[in-house]
C-alpha cells in the first residue's frame, strides 16, 4: 500500500493509506512500539564446570517464560470472538516451543559443545532454526520462522529477568504505532488505554485485525513506511473506515476528524437503542441475529447486545493449556451453564475444531506437513473415537436444560456426517437406558460448510444433515488457496470473489432446496456491507461477534430485500471481482 505526504502551510501534515480493519476514529499521540527489536547479547566462554549451571539456567529460563505464556492466554481468554481464539492457539505453540523442546534441548546441546554462555547458545539456535525454517518450501512451516524468533526473544528476556513491560506505560489516548504486534502484544492490550492500533504490515484477516473488530478498535493495518515518520507523542489521527492515518494533522483536519468521531460515537449510542427490536426488513422478512462466542463469559456480552442465540460455541477453550483431555463431567459442567444462561435461545455447539496449527497438550497430536489439509477438526475426532463420544455425551446431557444443535466442523464427504449420526444414535439409547435425562427429540446435527468440496456437495450433504453453518472465513481461504494471516498474500483474501459468492449460494440454495435453516456465522455474517448479499441468497440467519450485531440489525431495518433481490441475483454472473465489488458499493447504499 502507498503511503502519501501531504504538506501544508505552517504543518506537517503526512496522511498514509493502509487497510482499514477496524471501524471508528481515534485521535491521539503515537506510541512507537517495536515488535522486532532484536536483542544484543554478548557471547563469552564459560570454563567445563558452568556448563551445567548454564544449562540449568536455560530449563529455569524456559519454565518461567513459560509461565509469563500462560498468563498471556488467560487474558487472551477474556477476549470475545475469534480475537480469543486465535491468539489462544498461538500462545499455546509458543508455550509447547518452551517446554522440553527441540530449541530448549538444543541450546542446552550448545552450551556444553561450543561452551558458550546461555544467552549466546539462545539465539545461536534461533538463528539456525530460523534459516531452517525460512528455506523449506512448505510457505506455512516458513512463515513460522516469526514465532520461532520471539518465542527466542522471550527466552533470552527470561534469562536476563527482564520484566515484560508490555504496555503499561501508555500515555493518555495512545494510538499503538508498530510494524507488527505479535500474539504476545495483542494479549496484553487494554482497550481502556489504547486508542487505536497502526501496523505497517498484516492483513484484514490478521490476528491484529481480528483483535482491533473484537475491542471496537480504531485500526489500520498495511500502512508501509509509517514507523519512519511517526513520533512517540505525536498527534495522529486514525480512520479505521477509510483506512486513512494521518500525521501532525493541521487545525482544520483535526477539526474535520473530532465532528467524524463524534457522529460515530452518536451512532453507536444510538445502536443500543436497538437490542429488543427484531430484526426484520422493510418489507416483512425475518432475520435472526445470533453470537458467536469463544468461552462462557461471553454470554454476558451477547445477551446484553440483543443476541437471539449462539450461533457458534467453540468448545477448544475445554481442551487447551492441559496435559489430559476434559472428563465429561467437566464439558457437560461447562456446556449446560452457557445453555442454562442463554435461558431458553438456542446454543449450536461446534465440535472439537483442533489440528496440527491448534495444538491441545492432552490429545497426543503430531504436527502434519501442512497443517491447514492434515488431520484436524471432524477429521481427528473421528480418527480419536474415545474423544468424540465423550463430548457428544456432554453436549447431549446439556441439551436437557434448553435448545441446543450440534454442529461438525470442516466436513468434507458425506460418510463422515454418517458416522457422527451413528455415534448419535447409540449414545441417546445408553443414556435413555441409564436414565440420563436429554432433550426430546435429540439436538439437531448440523455441517459447517467451509470447505469448497462441502460447497459442491452441498445437495448431498444437505440430505444427511439437519441445518447448514457456512463458515465464510475458511471458505474464502480454502477457495482462493490464501492465507489470510499472512501480509505477503493477504491482499488476495477477497470473500468479494466471484467463485467465493458462488459457493455461498450454491449452499444456500441447496439448503433451502432440502428445507434445513442455513446460517452464516464468518466474519461475512458480521459484516453490514455484505447483509444484503447474504439475505438475497435467502439466508435468514447470521451469527457475528457480539459488538458486530447492532450494525447488522440496523442495517436489516433499512432494507427493503424485494427491491434489491434482482441485483442480488446479478452478482454470482459476473466474472469480474471489480464489477462484483461496485455492486455491493450500490447495494450498500440501497434501503
Amino acid at each position: 500500500m502507498k503511503s502519501k505526504s501531504q504538506a501544508s502551510v505552517g504543518a506537517r501534515e503526512r496522511i498514509f493509506e493502509g487497510l482499514p480493519v477496524g471501524a471508528g476514529v481515534a485521535i491521539g499521540v503515537v506510541y512507537r512500539h517495536d515488535s522486532r527489536a532484536v536483542v544484543q547479547v554478548r557471547e563469552r566462554k564459560i570454563p567445563a564446570n558452568k556448563v551445567r549451571t548454564e544449562q540449568h539456567r536455560v530449563l529455569e529460563a524456559a519454565h518461567e517464560a513459560g509461565g509469563r505464556m500462560e498468563a498471556l492466554q488467560l487474558q487472551a481468554k477474556r477476549m470475545s470472538g475469534p480475537a480469543g481464539e486465535e491468539l489462544g492457539y498461538i500462545l499455546e505453540a509458543y508455550q509447547q516451543m518452551l517446554s522440553g523442546s527441540r530449541l530448549v534441548r538444543g541450546v542446552q546441546k550448545r552450551i556444553a559443545t561450543e561452551r558458550i554462555n546461555a544467552e549466546a547458545a539462545v539465539m545461536k539456535e534461533i538463528g539456525l532454526m530460523a534459516e531452517a525454517f525460512a528455506a523449506m518450501e512448505d510457505q506455512y512451516l516458513a512463515a513460522r520462522m516469526a514465532d520461532i524468533r520471539e518465542v527466542g526473544r522471550r527466552l533470552v528476556e527470561s534469562l536476563g529477568k527482564e520484566v515484560e513491560m508490555g504496555f503499561e506505560n501508555l500515555p493518555a489516548n495512545a494510538v499503538i504505532v508498530a510494524d507488527e504486534l505479535s500474539p504476545a502484544d495483542t494479549a496484553l492490550l487494554d482497550p481502556k488505554r489504547t486508542a487505536g492500533l497502526v501496523t505497517m504490515l498484516g492483513g484484514v484477516e490478521s490476528h491484529t485485525a481480528i483483535v482491533a473488530r473484537s475491542l471496537g478498535l480504531p485500526a489500520v493495518v498495511a500502512a508501509r513506511d509509517i514507523l519512519a515518520e511517526a513520533q512517540s507523542g505525536e498527534t495522529i489521527i486514525v480512520d479505521g473506515g477509510t483506512g486513512h492515518v494521518i500525521l501532525d494533522p493541521t487545525p482544520a483536519t483535526l477539526d474535520k476528524y473530532r465532528r467524524k468521531r463524534a457522529g460515530y460515537v452518536k451512532s453507536q449510542q444510538s445502536l443500543k437503542k436497538l437490542k429488543t427490536v427484531p430484526a426484520v426488513t422493510r418489507d416483512g422478512f425475518r432475520i435472526h441475529l445470533q453470537a458467536n462466542i469463544e468461552l462462557p463469559g461471553d454470554v454476558d456480552l451477547a445477551l446484553a447486545a440483543g443476541a437471539e442465540g449462539v450461533g457458534l460455541f467453540r468448545s477448544e477453550f475445554m481442551f487447551m493449556n492441559r496435559p489430559d483431555m476434559p472428563s465429561e463431567k467437566e464439558q457437560f459442567a461447562e456446556l449446560s451453564a452457557v445453555v442454562k444462561k442463554m435461558a431458553g435461545r438456542p446454543v449450536t455447539i461446534r465440535t472439537l475444531d483442533v489440528g496440527a496449527d491448534k495444538l491441545g497438550d492432552g490429545l497426543g497430536m503430531k504436527p502434519g506437513p501442512n497443517p491447514a489439509l492434515g488431520l484436524r477438526a471432524i477429521r481427528f475426532s473421528l480418527s480419536r473415537r474415545k474423544v468424540m463420544l465423550i463430548q457428544l455425551s456432554a453436549i447431549l446431557r446439556a441439551s436437557a436444560y434448553g435448545p441446543v444443535r450440534i454442529l461438525l466442523p470442516m466436513v468434507c464427504i458425506v460418510e463422515e456426517v454418517r458416522q457422527v449420526r451413528r455415534m448419535l444414535t447409540r449414545l441417546i439409547a445408553q443414556l435413555k437406558r441409564r436414565g440420563v435425562k436429554i432433550a426430546d427429540p435429540p439436538p439437531p446435527l448440523g455441517v459447517m460448510i467451509e470447505i469448497p468440496g462441502a460447497a459442491l456437495a452441498a445437495d448431498a450433504l444437505a440430505a444427511e444433515a439437519d441445518f447448514f453453518a457456512i463458515g465464510t472465513n475458511d471458505l474464502t481461504q480454502y477457495t482462493l488457496a490464501i492465507d489470510r494471516t499472512d501480509e505477503q498474500v493477504a491482499y488476495l483474501y477477497n470473500p468479494l470473489h466471484p467463485a467465493v459468492l458462488r459457493l455461498i449460494q450454491f449452499s444456500a440454495e441447496a439448503a433451502l432446496a432440502a428445507r434445513i435453516p442455513v446460517s452464516v456465522c464468518g466474519e461475512m455474517a458480521g459484516d453490514e456491507r455484505m447483509t444484503p448479499i447474504l439475505l438475497g441468497f435467502g439466508i435468514t440467519e447470521l451469527s457475528m461477534s457480539s459488538t458486530s450485531l447492532p450494525r447488522v440489525k440496523k442495517r436489516i431495518l433499512e432494507l427493503n430485500l424485494s427491491a434489491i433481490s434482482g441485483r442480488v441475483r446479478r452478482i454470482t454472473s459476473e466474472s469480474d471481482p471489480a464489477r462484483v465489488r461496485a455492486i455491493v458499493e450500490e447495494l450498500a447504499k440501497a434501503g
